[in-house]
């Protein structure tokens, strides 16, 4: 008992999203420990409908993305700052670059570098594919699934949560990014399901990757001879080791020793590749990178939209590669995008969007060049050698290092560097999960974080135990399709967000305040504390309109000017200059209803704000241009801002250049 009251008041869970959470992954475990082949059918049926109804789903979202983050990047909206106005960047550029750079690195390229190209140069995608064509297409696909789609993926949930969270401040969770969609009703249910489905979807999400590493780790102990058969008991006993040392890390709370740890890793790996890039074929690799980059490019927009409708051969390809990859990026959104957000306050949008997009992509696709054409090199000068280990995927790196020099050591330092990603990435898992579950608190209790790394190994296992790796991909399958409609939604609520963002602050002073000097100051404000409504604005146009209209009519005819004064209702009336061969000008004011914000209305502090419209007197011209509110003019103040407008308009036509807007064609 005192244990349970002790849970309860350290605890920084949300209980709307905790435990509908934690009853659905509880239940997933359960079925994988106790009905493992039942558990197995029902997934593979589940995987099965998704297939063949949704495939498309995730080709055309994962689209939708880029155009969006492209469309953003290339408007004005690019400008706006995730953070205040004049809010400079929490990390140098080069700094966020390198954290950028490694984000792009994990267990996933260490486990896919050689496995891909390998596979898709086993099992070309084409029939009666060349030698060339095979090696060109197999670099080609790997690029595909590791670079700006799943960069996009990761864009569009860092970006909404870095802008919501520094230029709104709100907590940085994923309901913030609907708040322009849902206003208040964020904080209640449809906010906790958008969160619990994104909690589900990191949870699965980093299950996933644990299994691949345990698959990974346990393939590396078989190759240096340290361990004879898999088992189960071994991938176990792995994937509890490292949620350990994982509990641990996050529960010391260690960050500058996982950040020094995690810089280490990286710079492991970067010389890994520089090994592979040297020891391997080092001119053929420079050439290669190059030319796939160019091949990657050219077919860029083929590969975005591709679906195979109409070659049915080719859908178990598809939906095995393609579909599950964007699966997978989707589970991982909230886990890498929470990182990218963290890191990116003070860029503006356009920066963000081309350094994610761009430079994690970038160095993928070094990596895959390197260790694919490397691995792809060796399997043609050795009769194939890689290509017969092309169903043991998590064994093919080791394989491939066996033709290098220094193989034991190659290894060693392989599986060092998956160890510690693999570490550092469940920790950072838990962080997340912990956040999510939070509703975006920071800090958690150390039973907390214990109490996920438990969850976390107990499913992976239980999902091995009811059919290894493919259960695992089933349900990040599943899980992701419904975040997959949350992200497009999150691209509308970010949209939504950025345009009022960019009226609110390109607002500029009423048109009318331009003129203002001391002399009539408790005036001005007496109409600043009203609301006009329509009576006082029909008492405006006959003590300010009207008059100011008459008189300059009057002045004007005397300069034998044909002027008219043209009522086209009760409060929309013109003052109009007749010409022959260009446009009249025009100088109307129109009374125009406007309703106002509830925030406002329902604001107790602002005793004066009761009605919910407003009416205002607007301009308006000849030639389409934007009105504005005159409400505070006097008689004499409209009348010299009409006769602006009309030595405006006198200029223009002066200019030759003006003509073709200006010319009376009727």
């Amino acid at each position: 008992m005192n244990l349970l009251r002790y849970c309860k008041t350290t605890s920084t869970f949300k209980a709307p999203i905790f435990v509908p959470s934690l009853l659905f992954i509880l239940a997933v475990t359960c079925l994988g420990i106790f009905a493992p082949q039942t558990t197995e059918n029902l997934l593979n049926g589940i995987k099965n409908n998704i297939f063949a109804n949704f495939s498309w789903f995730y080709v055309i979202a994962v689209s939708i993305f880029i155009i969006f983050l492209l469309l953003l990047c290339a408007s004005s909206l690019g400008d706006i700052k995730l953070g205040t106005e004049n809010e400079e960047p929490e990390y140098p550029f080069m700094s966020w670059m390198a954290m950028l750079f490694a984000a792009g690195m994990g267990i996933g390229l260490m486990y896919f570098g050689v496995a891909e190209p390998i596979s898709h140069y086993v099992a070309p995608l084409a029939e009666n594919a060349t030698q060339t064509e095979k090696v060109e297409n197999a670099l080609l696909l790997s690029f595909f699934h590791w670079g700006i789609h799943a960069w996009a993926i990761y864009a569009v949930i860092g970006l909404t949560l870095a802008y919501f969270s520094f230029r709104y401040k709100l907590p940085l969770t994923i309901r913030s990014g609907f708040y322009p969609i849902l206003k208040h009703r964020v904080s209640g249910f449809w906010g906790h399901l958008i969160d619990i489905v994104a909690l589900c979807s990191t949870v699965f999400g980093v299950t996933t990757t644990l299994g691949y590493g345990a698959l990974q780790l346990d393939a590396g102990l078989h190759a240096i001879g340290w361990m004879d058969d898999r088992s189960l008991a071994t991938l176990s006993i792995i994937i509890l080791v490292v949620m350990t040392l994982a509990a641990i890390s996050a529960i010391t709370g260690v960050a500058k020793g996982v950040r020094l740890l995690s810089e280490i890793n990286l710079g492991m790996a970067i010389l890994l590749m520089i090994f592979v890039l040297i020891a391997g074929p080092t001119i053929f690799l420079f050439s290669n990178f190059s030319e796939n980059i160019g091949n990657y490019l050219s077919n860029f927009i083929e590969l975005s939209f591709r679906t195979f409708a109409n070659q049915p051969d080719k859908q178990g390809w598809f939906n095995g590669w393609t579909v599950l990859y964007w699966a997978w990026w989707v589970s991982w959104a909230p886990f890498v995008g929470l990182f990218i957000a963290k890191i990116s306050k003070g860029r503006s949008i356009r920066e963000f969007i081309l350094g994610v997009l761009f430079v994690p992509s970038l160095f993928n696709a070094l990596w895959m060049t390197i260790f694919g054409d490397s691995a792809i090199w060796v399997d043609q000068h050795t009769q194939g050698a890689l290509s017969e280990l092309s169903s043991n995927t998590e064994a093919l790196l080791f394989a491939f290092f066996q033709h290098l020099p220094g193989s034991t050591i190659t290894s060693l330092l392989a599986m060092l560097i998956i160890a510690l990603f693999f570490i550092t990435s469940a920790d950072s898992g838990i962080y997340v999960i912990n956040n999510i579950a939070s509703q975006g608190k920071d800090k958690a209790s150390a039973w907390q974080s214990a109490f996920w790394a438990v969850l976390l190994a107990a499913l992976a296992i239980a999902l091995l135990r009811s059919g290894g790796l493919a259960a695992l991909q089933t349900m990040t399958l599943i899980i992701a399709l419904p975040f997959t409609l949350i992200m497009l939604l999150l691209c509308f609520g970010l949209w939504r967000g950025l345009m009022v963002d960019s009226q609110y602050f390109s607002k500029k002073f009423a048109h009318g305040s331009s003129v203002w000097t001391g002399k009539q100051w408790r005036e001005r404000l007496s109409k600043i504390m009203t609301q006009p409504q329509r009576a006082d604005i029909k008492e405006f146009f006959e003590k300010i309109v009207l008059p100011a209209f008459n008189e300059l009519e009057t002045e004007l005819k005397s300069y034998g000017l044909t002027v008219t004064i043209k009522k086209y209702a009760p409060l929309r009336v013109a003052l109009v200059i007749k010409n022959d061969n260009i446009h009249n000008f025009l100088y109307g004011v129109s009374g125009e209803k406007r309703s106002l914000s509830n925030l406002l209305i329902e604001d107790d502090s602002l005793p004066h704000i009761e009605q919910h419209n407003i009416y205002e007197p607007i301009t308006f011209f000849n030639d389409g241009r934007e009105g504005y509110d005159v409400q505070y003019m006097s008689k004499d103040e409209l009348i010299v801002d009409i006769l602006k407008q009309y030595e405006r308009y006198m200029n223009l036509a002066l200019d030759d250049t003006h003509s073709l807007l200006l010319n009376d064609l009727s």
